[in-house]
């Protein structure tokens, strides 16, 4: 069970501090004060119906579709009446606020990429890696209070280390030494959820709870557009419309559910779903980390106000496999996955910080080199790890015992038992 926020000490910090920026020293970030603050402006709730850009797909062929977007893939600002709203999250962001977000986009791939390769090396069982989505993740983490809380899938490691996470902690259960790895309670972000789907429930009972407990914290769900078929994820959003409850559905739409294409999946942009539930849906680009960090900041401004739920979709692209069990050549074709890497968030940012003369050549070179610390102490926290007592899995299921878990214990100790006897013979 998952601790209120509001039974506990309040740990907000003061004025425009909030955004989860403390805490984050054990995730290896600093610098990233803009990441973690609020904002501090009110937005109206109001959807805006103009567009700079036109987004077709097959599930929208023939539509033109929102997508609110403060950066172009050239890195430049954009400049529309039509995202004011959007935009006055962010139009106070410094320098050094923007090397931050871009800091913790780089330190993120860097750790991903690290976890693959371990897994290639027999050290991980699984992973699934965030290549790409580091602009939805960071900007939306960042735009989280300390004392809002997150429900995540097994996906994601920006939003992880935005919540001061250690990302050594994320690799424990892909390595099959322990059921998550941190408390998360510590940091307010749930442990990694592998059912589909479902998080999206819990985030929305926690969001009425900590209303009936007059919090006035926000909730933030993540899930994939494979996920947003599931109907947990239906009843959440019923469920959080009718008792307006304080929780953001942060849905990354990477294109793919694993094998299954978008117009598999849905025949309206996603985040018109919405609309059916009688909240607003906002689609973002989710490889712009401003866009996707003043989006955020408005979803949950309103509904720390008491203005009730929304769904944001960003729409980003999954650059690897859905997991390194899967091989995506078998469904999609290599130029597509060329055709995005023209859009990729953390060469975007690059760009704009080099135009604007907000970063020179030392600071890049620095960031290289403390990724590179990053990577190291990844593999050498990884191989250090302890292997798992082997009965410990008996040992909660019951508070009191339970004479079938006895019987299977004894079993379990019977067949360790035989490798040592063969060994001896």
């Amino acid at each position: 069970m998952t601790e209120s926020t509001a039974a506990r000490k309040p740990r907000r910090s003061a004025g425009s501090k909030a955004a989860g920026t403390t805490g984050t020293k054990a995730a290896g970030t600093t610098g990233t004060k803009a990441a973690g603050t609020t904002g501090g402006k009110a937005g109206t709730g109001k959807r805006t119906t103009r567009t700079t850009s036109t987004t077709r797909t097959a599930a929208t062929e023939g539509s033109e579709t929102e997508l609110v977007q403060l950066l172009t893939p050239e890195g430049e600002r954009v400049e529309d009446a039509a995202y004011a709203e959007y935009a006055s999250y962010v139009a106070d962001i410094t320098p050094d606020e923007l090397r931050g977000l871009y800091r913790d986009m780089v330190l993120t791939r860097r750790f991903d990429a690290e976890a693959t390769a371990l897994q290639r090396q027999g050290e991980l069982g699984l992973w699934a890696s965030l290549l790409g989505q580091e602009a939805a993740q960071i900007g939306s983490g960042r735009a989280t209070r300390e004392d809002d809380y997150v429900f995540p899938t097994y996906r994601e490691h920006g939003v992880a280390w935005c919540r001061g996470v250690d990302p050594t902690n994320l690799l424990g259960m892909f390595r099959g030494v322990n059921n998550g790895g941190w408390d998360p309670n510590s940091n307010n972000f749930h442990l990694y959820t592998i059912v589909i789907g479902s998080q999206a429930l819990h985030a929305t009972g926690y969001a009425m709870g900590i209303t009936k407990d007059g919090a006035d914290s926000g909730v933030i769900a993540y899930f994939g557009d494979g996920a947003s078929s599931q109907g947990d994820v239906s009843e959440a959003f019923n469920f959080a419309a009718v008792y307006n409850a304080p929780v953001v559905f942060f849905c990354q739409n990477n294109q793919w559910a694993i094998s299954e294409s978008n117009e598999k999946q849905t025949r309206v942009p996603l985040y018109q779903r919405a609309q059916g539930f009688g909240f607003p849906g906002v689609r973002v680009d989710g490889n712009d980390v401003l866009a996707s960090l003043a989006v955020t900041r408005w979803a949950l401004d309103r509904a720390r106000r008491g203005e009730g739920p929304a769904l944001i979709e960003a729409y980003t692209y999954r650059m690897g496999a859905h997991t390194t069990s899967d091989d995506p050549s078998r469904y999609r074709h290599d130029d597509e996955r060329a055709a995005w890497e023209a859009k990729d968030p953390i060469l975007r940012l690059r760009r704009f910080l080099e135009s604007a003369n907000h970063a020179d050549e030392g600071f890049f070179a620095e960031l290289e080199a403390e990724s590179e610390t990053l990577g190291k102490r990844v593999r050498e926290v990884v191989r250090a790890m302890p292997d798992p007592d082997r009965f410990a899995i008996f040992e909660n299921v019951y508070a009191d015992g339970h004479a079938l878990v006895d019987e299977e214990r004894a079993q379990f100790a019977a067949y360790q038992a035989s490798f040592a006897d063969a060994e001896g013979v």
